[in-house]
């Protein structure tokens, strides 16, 4: 709406895109729309944000100039690498599935280095001002990641595999209920007449890893059996899996429940170093149903992602931000399915 005569206005070097967006009602992208895209706009609208913007004062960002809607078909993804000694299976897949549901869309997925260590903006930044790219995906989501307000500020689209752990929810976003997953493994091992359950978990603090340690501990107390976890001192590291799931193997736990596939390898590790046999002596569920999982003997009974409908809906939830700006927020919880396979034997206590 206009501005007040009894409201002063912003200095001009305070004005961004986001002040205009506000100032006139409307989103951030729409305000971009109206300077790159202007057809897109219904007049009334292109007229309101224009007379906001001569009122302000606003120069565009570089990146709001680049940014063209569906222009390019481009969606950018930034990568970031694996630690030494580790591999990304669930994540290879996902791109796969992304590229492939993108690529039936039209679009094709533009790579781009995330370096570790970094704020995780300067990819982002720098693919706007050299590229025209219609929006982001994201992934890798975690507690105080700046990502999603930094581009909800410059009217640029995206959509996130999974949530936002922490502060006020921003975009949209599509993710996988891990505590219904580590919650049905559970159950399975109850019914397979297990009640010390123990969790082998990622340190605390992780979004995704606390989200599975939640749906252990709800499936246990729902079942009045007593809680014993550990966490790792690494999200991903097979020694340090091996030796958190000591003491759970010392406390006598008949089953472990793990936070990955990774560390359910090292609670492998840590019963044949004890002289037993994983899914013989204790039953053993993963997550995530990577490659090792069906190749390790005995075979690990895991959490599969459900990953090809993570790549569809996130593709969906993008194309549709990009069509309608000004739409309310989607999110999308998506179901899990257990794997059985032979790690889970019935308890013999």
């Amino acid at each position: 709406m206009p501005r007040s005569p009894n409201t002063p206005a912003p200095k001009a070097g305070s004005v961004t895109l986001a002040t205009v967006a506000r100032r006139a009602g409307v989103s951030p992208q729409t305000v971009s729309n109206a300077i790159n895209s202007p057809e897109l706009l219904r007049p009334e609208t292109l007229e309101r944000v224009r007379r906001t913007i001569d009122e302000l004062g606003y120069r565009p960002h570089r990146a709001a100039q680049t940014l063209r809607t569906r222009s390019s078909r481009l969606i950018g993804y930034g990568i970031r690498p694996t630690a030494p000694g580790t591999s990304a299976p669930v994540m290879d897949r996902f791109l796969h599935a992304l590229s492939q549901t993108a690529d039936e869309a039209g679009y094709r997925i533009l790579l781009f280095a995330s370096p570790p260590g970094s704020t995780g903006l300067e990819g982002y930044e720098e693919l706007l001002d050299l590229h025209s790219v219609d929006g982001f995906v994201l992934s890798g989501t975690e507690r105080g990641d700046r990502r999603q307000a930094w581009l909800e500020k410059r009217g640029v689209p995206f959509v996130g595999f999974g949530r936002m752990w922490s502060g006020r929810q921003i975009g949209d976003w599509v993710d996988v209920d891990g505590a219904s997953g580590t919650d049905s493994a559970v159950e399975h091992l109850v019914g397979l007449g297990h009640r010390k359950i123990a969790f082998l978990g990622w340190p605390r603090g992780s979004g995704v890893g606390d989200d599975r340690a939640e749906g252990w501990q709800r499936a246990m107390q729902r079942h009045g059996l007593a809680v014993r976890g550990k966490r790792a001192h690494s999200i991903d590291d097979i020694t340090s899996a091996q030796a958190a799931a000591g003491p759970l193997l010392d406390a006598g736990a008949t089953a472990v429940i793990a936070a990955s596939d990774m560390l359910a390898l090292g609670c492998y590790q840590a019963l044949r170093e004890g002289q037993a046999v994983p899914g013989t002596d204790v039953a053993v569920v993963g997550f995530d149903d990577s490659p090792t999982a069906a190749l390790l003997s005995p075979g690990l009974s895991t959490v599969a992602q459900p990953l090809e409908a993570v790549g569809r809906e996130c593709v969906r939830l993008l194309l549709a931000r990009m069509s309608e700006p000004d739409a309310p927020a989607e999110r999308v919880l998506l179901e899990p399915s257990l794997v059985v396979r032979d790690s889970t034997p019935a308890s013999v206590n």
